[in-house]
């Protein structure tokens, strides 16, 4: 069953950001434009590489206006540890949200139960607190978050030009397409 236009559930969890402990519930979420980045733990070897790779475009994100939510089963306190142990996740500046009990990753459909983690899932949800695009990869495969924000930046689009849709490979400011009876099979 897709999950495209679900709202997320209403939660409340423990993050680690900027350099300490905060609560962030869906009330922070409403209202922008948000990436939940859901990988499988603390202190592994994929994960690093891609939660750097998001580190490095987070300005990019915020300049879209769309906030970043790493997520694992973890707890804030190992979030910590782990910050504080890499050179690459201090490179981090978006909140690393604790979800211990699972509830996120529940609500996201992508916990595996047998191992106590989360698959590596990446959801985008609207202002109005709906996931609008998810992809949900092997652990054993990496993200990109060039791609990531190029994805926002058109669900950003078509979300303020609704009869308007964004071709393979769109860019900010490249051409779009208008669906008309006139375009059917011409190309």
């Amino acid at each position: 069953m897709s999950m495209i236009q679900k709202e997320i559930s209403d939660f409340r969890v423990q993050a680690y950001h900027q350099g300490a402990f905060q609560t962030v519930s869906k009330a922070d979420v409403l209202g922008k434009w948000a990436v939940f980045f859901f990988y499988p733990a603390d202190f592994t070897f994929v994960c690093p590489t891609e939660l750097e790779d998001l580190a490095n475009k987070y300005a990019d994100f915020q300049a879209a206006g769309c906030q970043v939510y790493a997520v694992s089963c973890d707890t804030h306190f190992v979030h910590k540890a782990w910050h504080d142990a890499s050179e690459r996740i201090q490179k981090i500046q978006y909140p690393m949200l604790a979800d211990p009990t699972h509830a996120l990753a529940k609500d996201f459909e992508v916990y595996i139960e047998a191992d106590g983690v989360a698959e590596r899932g990446t959801f985008v949800v609207n202002p109005e607190g709906k996931i609008v695009a998810y992809e949900v990869n092997a652990g054993n495969v990496g993200r990109n978050a060039d791609e990531l924000l190029r994805k926002v930046q058109a669900l950003q689009f078509v979300h303020e030009h609704g009869d308007e849709v964004c071709p393979a490979k769109w860019q900010p400011g490249a051409e779009t397409l208008k669906p008309s009876l006139d375009l059917v099979g011409q190309l």
